[in-house]
Order: C-alpha cells, then structure tokens, then sequence
C-alpha cells in the first residue's frame, strides 16, 4: 500500500493527524514569543479531492466529508473545521500550518518529490512566513534544530515508501531529540503490522523522550484495500493536549466508524 498524502488525504487519520497538529499549535500560539514549524516531508500542500488518487481511495468522502454537519466542541476542532472544510480541496500539514502563523512565527516545509515540491511552494507562495524547500527532509530536520526560536512544533509525516522507512524515522527521531529535546514532535506512522508498529514506538522511548503520548485511530471496518489504521507519537505533548484530543476525537471519530486508543510511552498527562 502507497501512504504518499495524495492517496489518504482528508481520511479518518488525516484527520486526526491534523487536529493534533492545530492543538498543538493553538497551545503555542498563547505566548506571544515566537515560533517556528518543521514539516519534514511536507508533500504537496494542498489535494485535489477529485483528482485521481483521492477518488480511487474514495478514503477523503469516509473522512473529512463525513463531518459536514459537525459543529462545537474544543478549540482545537473548530478551528481544525474552519481550515478543512473547503470544496474539492483538503489542506495538508503545512498549509494548515502556514495559516496558523502569526507575524512573529514560521514555517519550514520539506518535500523530497521535485513536482509535489513544486506545487508546495505554489500554495504556501501567499504565506510570508511559509518556505518550501525541495529537499531531502530527514537531512534538513537535523539541519534546522535546534531552531532560533527555541519553541517549535516538528511533524515528522513520511510516506513508508521505502521497507525501511520505520527504522529511518526511529534514527531520526532520535537524532532529533539529542539537538533540540525540548521541541514538540508529532510522529505519523500506518499500522499493518501490531508489531512493527510497536517496535517503532520502543524506539522512541528508547531514543530517550522523557514524555510521550501514542494516539492510535482505527477504522470499526477492516479492508485489505484501504489504510484501517494508523497512530502518532506526540513527544512533549503541550498541557491539556490529551483532554482535549480526547473530547475532540470523541466528537469525530463516530462519523467516520472510527474510534481512538491512548497511551503514554514514558512520562503522564
């Protein structure tokens, strides 16, 4: 199965994925020192619901368009709503980043693909504070921490192309954690493996994350021709950041058959 964003964009774990990624981001937003972001595989910014690789998922109409009639709830979901809900479109990580931006903040969005590259710095090309850059993005996380700024949220997003892609993100979380351990990193990963999936996570807690929430999301029905399942690690989750994913979740799972396991790897909420 391909995990490249163009295929699941605006599923049940996109969804997810993003509301974690705006709560994180709303909690760093209360201060008023900035912040930076880092995408490290960033894709293209923005996907074309009916374009061919979301129609032949069909995984976008169970997912985001299964929460038209969704209203309330934690800040976090609202504004999550307020930037997903578009027609035709669904934005990924960094656009939905880049519109979360303050004057004083900014973005870093890698994409290792040249045309997905090109089409990210098209979208972000209306957000000053938003750079695309056409890069390998394991080599450019270690090249942008520890950031300036010395506050920032890294999502680690890759696509689990290559058959050792679990072990490249467990090295590079790990080298991230020893340049800058105070960061906020969000870490995606696809679950057709219990096993490797729980591998992956002892090498985050291995790495030695001193705090570390997983989040899993899982669809009620299983097919082998669709992503059923799929988790993140959040490590230094910010104060309220469980409660309110879990008031947040509970409000938008149901819609898409989905429900949410959480589990602290090492340190407590």
């Amino acid at each position: 199965m391909n995990y490249r964003h163009a295929f699941h964009a605006g599923n049940f774990a996109d969804v997810a994925k993003h509301l974690a990624l705006v709560s994180v981001l709303l909690h760093l937003r209360k201060k008023d020192t900035p912040f930076a972001v880092i995408d490290s595989h960033a894709g293209r910014g923005v996907y074309d619901l009916r374009g061919e690789e979301a129609v032949r998922t069909g995984e976008a109409a169970d997912g985001i368009g299964r929460l038209a009639g969704l209203h309330g709830g934690p800040p976090a979901l609202t504004t999550y709503l307020e930037l997903a809900r578009t027609e035709g479109t669904y934005p990924g990580s960094p656009l939905i980043a880049a519109k979360l931006l303050r004057v004083q903040d900014r973005l870093v969005a890698v994409e290792k693909h040249p045309e997905d590259a090109a089409a990210l710095a098209v979208a972000l090309k209306p957000y000053r504070n938003a750079h695309a850059e056409n890069a390998d993005g394991y080599a450019r996380l270690l090249a942008l921490l520890p950031p300036p700024e010395r506050r920032a949220a890294i999502l680690i997003d890759p696509p689990y192309e290559a058959a050792d892609e679990f072990a490249e993100a467990a090295r590079a979380m790990a080298n991230a954690l020893r340049r800058f351990a105070t960061g906020i990193y969000l870490v995606w990963f696809p679950i057709k493996s219990p096993s490797e999936a729980d591998g992956f996570c002892g090498e985050v807690m291995a790495a030695g994350a001193r705090k570390a929430l997983r989040l899993d999301v899982k669809l009620n029905a299983v097919r082998e021709d669709r992503l059923t399942a799929a988790g993140f690690v959040v490590v230094n989750p910010p104060f309220g950041f469980e409660d309110e994913m879990r008031t947040a979740l509970a409000l938008a799972l149901p819609p898409m058959g989905a429900t949410a396991r959480f589990l602290w790897l090492t340190g407590e909420g």
